[in-house]
């Protein structure tokens, strides 16, 4: 059955048509919102990844890409508590006019502190209407074998949790006559933002016997700061930490030995081991 929930006077909100708009390093933001998407059970879903540096499209006022119809899920990974800022620049590239948004932070379990808040303003701004958001639990950019800060998440129990959230949102597509009687949700979260202190000048290495120069985390890298010359080169003002290229080497070859990333390891994996469950919010 398609749904259509009037939200104003020009179009309707199909919540049959339903994108996907992410930025995913290491999949597990995109595990997120493919498995509520699942749960709210669209006829169409249309993926808008914009992890790779060929999302970027352009920066020019005016030139900015629509989004008019259908119901946008809104993803990106938490980096020291706030919006990833390279996630946050791809998202700007887009705008809409009144289209409702469902806003998603991933977090490697320790807080999500303004990042949500932080996302809610970013849609806002772009012309989204948010109408529900969550937080759920990815592992943690930092975790190993030594630290598994939320090793494996999202797991089975939390694609459960993100696909009873879309089947919820469903529902409550189907209660609405208006999209003007969805309050927009209260966030937790400041402003002004926290400061992220984000790492700089760092980025992880690569064990020359163990490379095979495939170029694996060439592709992987969202920032274009890994070259293949004739070894792995890293540009390390470049690098967002994010270690996408450590997850997916084939040979292992690409390590985090930076001392100051693994003492943030040891201590959030004495400190934030324990495990946290997803939030969802609601106006």
């Amino acid at each position: 059955m398609t749904l259509f929930v009037s939200y104003n006077k020009r179009y309707v909100m199909n919540i049959e048509k339903l994108r996907l708009l992410y930025f995913s390093p290491t999949q597990t933001t995109q595990k997120v919102l493919n498995a509520i998407a699942a749960g709210v059970q669209s006829d169409a879903v249309i993926h808008i990844d914009l992890t790779l540096p060929d999302s970027i499209r352009s920066k020019e006022p005016g030139k900015e890409i629509r989004i008019d119809d259908g119901l946008t899920i809104i993803g990106v990974p938490v980096y020291a508590g706030r919006v990833a800022p390279d996630a946050a620049g791809r998202i700007r590239q887009y705008k809409a006019d009144g289209t409702p948004a469902v806003l998603v932070v991933l977090y490697g379990n320790r807080e999500f502190e303004d990042a949500l808040r932080e996302l809610k303003d970013l849609a806002v701004d772009a012309g989204f209407r948010p109408i529900a958001g969550g937080a759920f639990i990815g592992e943690h950019s930092f975790a190993d074998s030594k630290f598994p800060i939320a090793r494996r998440r999202p797991d089975h129990k939390d694609i459960e949790k993100c696909s009873e959230f879309g089947a919820l949102l469903r529902k409550k597509a189907q209660q609405v006559d208006s999209i003007d009687s969805i309050p927009i949700p209260k966030f937790p979260g400041n402003y002004p933002y926290r400061d992220p202190n984000l790492l700089e000048d760092i980025s992880p290495e690569t064990l020359e016997d163990l490379c095979t120069r495939c170029g694996t985390c060439v592709s992987v890298c969202p920032t274009a700061a890994i070259v293949l010359e004739d070894k792995v080169v890293t540009e390390t003002g470049t690098c967002i930490v994010c270690c996408a290229c450590v997850k997916n080497c084939p040979t292992g070859a690409r390590v985090m030995k930076d001392p100051k990333i693994l003492g943030i390891a040891e201590w959030l994996w004495k400190n934030y081991s324990k495990r946290k469950e997803p939030e969802i919010f609601f106006g």
